[in-house]
């Protein structure tokens, strides 16, 4: 079982504002990456999921801003599994900069759907058993 998972990126300047620091919508997109390389570090991808019929939304984020990234920057990413439900996957996620600073707390559920039906399924034994 791999629970954790990390990631490293640069800030893109496209990804700052007007005040040079990371637009606060951007550290969703950082999470989802940091969730999708987690699962392909497992041997599994959201291609997969996808052709099997599943799909995984968020349903929630919660995301406490505690300092700014700035352009250039070099974040670290971490990303585990805190809770499974019958349906969802809640991510527990922390980014940190290169000098070890806490940028951003993060919480992230997911729900497993149908991709024809968009209604809940549990998660599939596959996932559950990588998890």
């Amino acid at each position: 079982m791999k629970n954790k998972g990390e990631i490293q990126l640069r800030v893109r300047y496209s990804e700052t504002d007007q005040m040079g620091v990371v637009y606060h919508s951007n550290y969703l997109n950082y999470l989802e990456l940091s969730r999708v390389e987690w699962l392909r570090d497992l041997g599994f991808s959201y291609a997969e999921l996808e052709k099997n019929g599943v799909l995984l939304p968020v349903v929630h984020a919660s995301l406490n801003y505690c300092s700014p990234a700035r352009y250039d920057d070099l974040l670290r990413i971490e990303s585990r599994v805190s809770e499974m439900g019958g349906s969802s996957i809640e991510f527990q996620s922390e980014i940190y900069n290169d000098r070890g600073v806490l940028l951003v707390e993060a919480v992230v559920r997911l729900v497993c759907i149908q991709s024809g039906t968009f209604k809940p399924i549990p998660v599939p034994s596959y996932l559950r058993e990588l998890i």
